[in-house]
């Protein structure tokens, strides 16, 4: 690669292509040529090559090591999202997955909580922070505010092993039917950082989680804190069948299904459907 390659982001990129080539023929763990050794091979200086490369640690690609070099970052953990026909049924994200327990409290629900589950605010709630790894890894931060009066015998047994919609069907008789759940961008506090065992202020996503019961009734409002650089979110994007059977429209957009998008949903999105706590 010649350093004089038309434009700095257009060489960046390059560079960017290169190390992503590299990464993607190597296994987790493996280590990558030095910065010298690639710019020399690329024929870029230390910035271009610099800025490249956080790029791709930022993005939880690659791993420095002060004194060590680089090497592949782990494999990040995949979650899928389903279609909303398929609700309760959201595919397990990848690894083994494991919690331990940091609270377990119960106390009055406050205004904010009390509103979320359509409980009074001094009604009580069970208060649960849980640090979530998987393959040993601490992956998620999950704080769960539930009803108290639905799980009186709630145990940290159940809060540390096994599915915790599967424990309160089984074990407390309440039956989880749908939820709402919003992801959203965010980085972590100091706090979380040392419990995610990540630098602070890294990227996260931040997910909000709604769950209610086969009467409508709030069961559940779930705030987590997941690593942005070992998760990723998947959506699984179907067409509407009925779509299939419209004769197609001249003059549509190339490639977007011909449809009304103001009266009926051409693409039906996965968010709704991914309700699943992780086991």
């Amino acid at each position: 690669m010649k350093e004089d390659a038309p434009g700095a982001v257009l060489k960046r990129e390059r560079v960017r292509d290169f190390i992503l080539e590299l990464v993607e023929s190597q296994r987790p763990g493996d280590a990558i040529p030095s910065e010298r050794a690639l710019c020399a091979q690329l024929g870029v200086s230390r910035p271009t090559l610099r800025a490249a490369v956080d790029e791709l640690v930022a993005a939880g690609l690659l791993v420095r090591e002060h004194g060590r070099g680089m090497f592949v970052a782990p494999e990040k953990i995949t979650q899928e999202l389903v279609s909303g026909q398929q609700t309760m049924t959201a595919p397990q994200a990848s690894g083994a997955w494991s919690s331990r327990l940091l609270e377990f409290t119960t106390f009055v629900a406050g205004a904010r909580v009390g509103r979320k589950l359509r409980i009074s605010p001094a009604a009580e709630i069970v208060y649960v922070a849980r640090l979530r790894l998987v393959d040993g890894a601490p992956m998620a931060i999950e704080h769960l505010h539930i009803r108290a009066d639905l799980v009186p015998a709630l145990s940290a047994e159940e809060l540390e092993a096994g599915d915790l919609y599967e424990h309160l069907r089984e074990q407390h008789g309440v039956y989880v039917q749908e939820a709402v759940q919003a992801i959203e961008p965010t980085v972590v506090t100091r706090a979380e950082a040392e419990l995610l065992d990540v630098p602070e202020l890294s990227p996260a996503l931040l997910f909000e989680r709604l769950t209610s019961d086969t009467t409508g009734q709030p069961v559940e409002y779930v705030h987590s804190i997941y690593r942005g650089d070992r998760y990723r979110i998947v959506s699984r994007l179907t067409l509407d069948p009925s779509a299939t059977a419209q004769p197609a429209r001249l003059g549509h957009h190339p490639g977007i299904p011909p449809g009304d998008f103001a009266h009926r949903d051409t693409i039906a999105s996965s968010t709704r459907g991914d309700i699943q706590s992780a086991p």
